[in-house]
């Protein structure tokens, strides 16, 4: 062989051995080395892994309103009042207050009435809630309550040169801490009233809170005046975009009075409302309500804070048991422990099964839990169910793909976890969300809308074609509710058994105790009552009634084929626009519908939030409100005055079941589902109740690390067949490789 062809081939044989020996280095880490996505330090620690899939948009506590916002807030900041955390139906129990404040009326000309007695709202002039606050609430450590020793913010007037090499909160060298004290929960209220900070729950307190709505528009016009004078000072080169981001504008919340926020001591502070409104005790259960230090605010609004985007909606301040400790959306978002925070104990009463299901175990016992909570950002839902599967995640939803390989349902129609999650230990919990999903006509479309007999027949009609019962079973895999009113479970004055059935949808069937769902040819003889015989008008033309939606996804289109093919049923062509949300929205608002998809989730747990959304005044159409059905009942609106700020009691759960048959006749809604929300844990996560109405329950979470690390061990040991194969397979073709050389070399 020549010379040169043997160096060839030495070459080509040891490039060979190398790969050989890379391979099964690389084949022999993978299959020793767990596919584990967390450091080795963090192993060890007790840290709650769980998931978000789209970033929050707004943190701060003026703004947040969404429930993945909520998530993160709920942890960190503390309102006076918070639900229960085991008790149902839900109450309130004190927060950041020292105990929950009972209201005190006053008539119009100032007299109090005596302590206990709950007036009816015409006689009720003013109500004061007085709320004593706890000592020793103390702030997360932050850089705005750092201090020089002449007793001014260390960070103030920051320049963009000072922030070289600080990209977060965490980055700043000294922190300090504070009480929180009654001003900072004043300040909290006035800046809702902020134009600036556009809170969407200020409408709403202008309607109860004394003085707020003047407060508002003073600040309002504070805010006008100021950028006039700049403008006019500037000239015609003025941007106002460029300016606030360069020079922030800072209202001064004490230039005007606000009458119904008032001062008392340190510790105590008062609101005063206009009129009765017992809905306002939850709203103190509400981030909106939270305490806001002002330094906090005016470090957010140095431009070089902002101009590097580190402001209070991504880098919130608090004092509940946790504080932002990393803020990376597209990755992960972490919350440790607040080291300031005051002295919380687990619960130690609640309902009766509680006890046995190990939920009083640690009743006393100091929380927070868990040491650190860490939100891993996952889009997709399969890897986001084998990560979990895997037990890198502690907690899961069920999607509709992961379902049949979680849930199996019983002869009885109950859900169980399959054997195979029974044998990984994982438990299965269950809870009605307090949430509404229904149809809805266009009460003002000369159609579908209408309150005559023969109009009611056609839309109690198409409820009965569209069975939301089997839209459960296949859409949601069994998870919800078929609905008879707007109120869900839970809520006061939601009725069960015969008395809470829909008679335009059920009949009671005495003999096995059971609703029994009206048949499609009830509907059809309806429909022909209605005008429409087989589907048909008086000139033998077919019902053409158009269905306006959002359902722009890739598994929305067997969706709206079943509300197709559902009112097909009827001789009804239901024509499908679908749209953006942006575009649906405002179809809604100008009225351009004949039938639509919407849901509700509550706000606060009291039948008010349900049926407003079926008051004249509360009209999309007219007044802009969440009536998106523009339903108009003068009774029924009678009926909710009266209701409204009604005080729970059997005169108003009367009354609720007065305006539930106006509704049931007059069928503005096709009634649909509550939702039933599954969650999956695994066996090391403990003190898990569902609380569909409390934010801040990962407080109670209770992990058992070393059990953890030692199933993950076991979920995840190397595969050494897998292994054995590579290593064969690698050498045969590295020997194909050798021998295919050696004959190059030799030719």
């Amino acid at each position: 062989m020549p010379l040169h062809l043997r160096r060839i081939y030495r070459r080509l044989t040891h490039q060979a051995l190398f790969a050989v020996v890379v391979c099964a280095v690389a084949l022999t880490h993978a299959g020793c080395t767990p596919n584990n996505p967390y450091r080795d330090v963090e192993q060890t620690a007790d840290i709650f892994y769980t998931t978000f899939s789209e970033p929050p948009k707004h943190l701060d506590p003026g703004r947040a309103y969404s429930s993945n916002e909520y998530d993160i807030i709920g942890q960190i900041y503390e309102p006076p009042l918070q639900y229960h955390y085991l008790r149902r139906p839900y109450v309130l129990v004190p927060g950041s207050a020292a105990q929950v404040p009972v209201p005190v009326y006053y008539s119009a000309s100032g007299k109090r009435f005596g302590q206990g007695s709950v007036p009816a709202v015409e006689g009720v002039g003013r109500v004061v809630y007085e709320i004593k606050i706890k000592r020793g609430l103390g702030y997360s450590p932050h850089p705005a309550f750092a201090k020089t020793a002449q007793g001014r913010p260390v960070y103030d007037g920051l320049t963009k040169e000072a922030l070289a090499g600080i990209d977060e909160v965490n980055d700043f060298p000294v922190k300090a801490s504070r009480e929180a004290v009654s001003d900072d929960f004043i300040y909290g209220i006035k800046r809702l009233a902020d134009p600036q900070v556009e809170s969407p729950i200020l409408p709403v307190l202008e309607k109860y809170i004394l003085g707020l709505s003047a407060y508002s528009a003073a600040l309002k016009a504070d805010l006008e005046e100021i950028r006039r004078n700049r403008k006019e000072a500037a000239g015609p080169a003025y941007n106002q975009d460029v300016d606030e981001r360069e020079n922030p504008i800072i209202l001064d919340y004490d230039s005007h009075p606000l009458a119904g926020v008032e001062r008392v001591d340190a510790y105590t502070y008062r609101i005063i409302l206009k009129t009765k409104y017992p809905q306002f005790i939850y709203w103190l259960a509400m981030p909106f309500f939270a305490p806001i230090p002002a330094e906090v605010v005016s470090f957010y609004k140095q431009p070089a804070l902002s101009g590097k985007n580190i402001t209070l909606d991504r880098f919130p301040v608090g004092t509940g048991p946790y504080m932002m400790d990393a803020f990376n959306p597209n990755m992960e978002i972490a919350l440790v422990k607040n080291p300031d925070f005051h002295e919380e104990l687990y619960p130690s009463d609640g309902e009766a099964e509680d006890g046995q299901a190990g939920l009083l175990r640690d009743a006393g016992a100091v929380l927070p839990f868990a040491e650190k909570i860490v939100f891993k950002l996952e889009k997709e839902a399969i890897p986001r169910w084998n990560k979990f599967l895997q037990g890198y995640y502690d907690n899961s939803g069920i999607s509709s793909d992961s379902f049949d390989q979680a849930v199996s349902m019983s002869a009885s129609g109950r859900a169980e976890l399959t054997e195979s999650m029974k044998a990984k230990g994982i438990t299965l919990s269950q809870s009605v969300l307090p949430s509404t999903y229904y149809g809805g006509f266009n009460m003002l479309d000369p159609i579908v809308g209408g309150y005559t007999p023969s109009k009611q027949k056609l839309r109690q009609a198409i409820s009965i074609a569209l069975d939301y019962e089997e839209y459960v079973e296949i859409f949601n895999n069994g998870r919800g509710i078929p609905a008879s009113s707007p109120l869900p479970p839970e809520i006061f004055g939601y009725r069960q058994g015969r008395g809470g059935i829909n008679p335009y949808l059920y009949r009671w069937d005495a003999g096995s105790g059971r609703a029994r769902r009206l048949t499609i040819d009830d509907g059809r003889r309806l429909m022909a009552e209605a005008g429409y015989p087989d589907g048909r008008d008086k000139n033998g033309q077919p019902l053409v009634i158009t269905f306006d939606n959002p359902m722009t996804g890739a598994d929305s289109s067997p969706v709206i084929n079943w509300y197709i093919k559902r009112l097909r049923l009827l001789g009804i062509q239901l024509e499908n626009r679908t749209t953006d949300y942006n575009r649906f929205q405002e179809k809604m608002l100008k009225g351009n519908f004949q039938f639509f998809t919407w849901g509700w989730n509550a706000d606060y747990p009291d039948p008010e939030n349900f049926f407003f959304l079926l008051t004249s005044s509360n009209g999309k159409v007219r007044f802009q409100g969440e009536n998106a059905a523009n339903y108009s009942n003068p009774e029924f609106d009678r009926l909710f005055k009266i209701m409204e700020n009604m005080d729970n009691s059997p005169e108003r759960l009367r009354i609720i079941g007065k305006m539930t048959d106006i509704v049931q006749r007059d069928s503005p809604w096709v009634w649909g589902f509550h939702p039933v929300a599954f969650g999956l844990r695994h066996q090391w996560v403990g003190n898990v109740k569902q609380n569909s109405m409390a934010s801040n329950s990962m407080k109670y979470v209770k992990l058992d690390v070393a059990r953890r690390n030692e199933l993950r061990r076991d979920w995840n040991k190397p595969n050494w067949l897998l292994f054995a194969a590579g290593v064969v397979f690698f050498a045969a073709v590295i020997a194909f490789g050798i021998g295919y050389a050696k004959r190059r070399a030799m030719r």
